[in-house]
């Protein structure tokens, strides 16, 4: 039988920065620096995307930004 899995990758780093744009960055070249040296990740397991935002204690209900870790695959699959 042939089927997919969506599989999630969930956690919340707490860190000391100037912005939430930098700790953005910070926390995106950390990913992709990870992703890099994983390639199982993109060609076993599909990874398409990791997913995140910067935000201050307290204010989770604010809207996210989506930050691009590794190339967009083909969905046609």
């Amino acid at each position: 039988m042939k089927c997919k899995v969506h599989w999630i990758i969930d956690g919340i780093v707490d860190l000391e920065s100037e912005s939430l744009d930098e700790a953005e960055k910070l926390i995106s070249a950390h990913l992709n620096e990870f992703v890099s040296q994983q390639p199982d990740l993109t060609e076993k397991l599909g990874a398409r995307a990791i997913q995140g935002k910067a935000f201050l204690p307290g204010s989770e209900e604010q809207e996210g930004l989506q930050i691009s870790v590794v190339e967009a695959g083909d969905d046609s699959d």
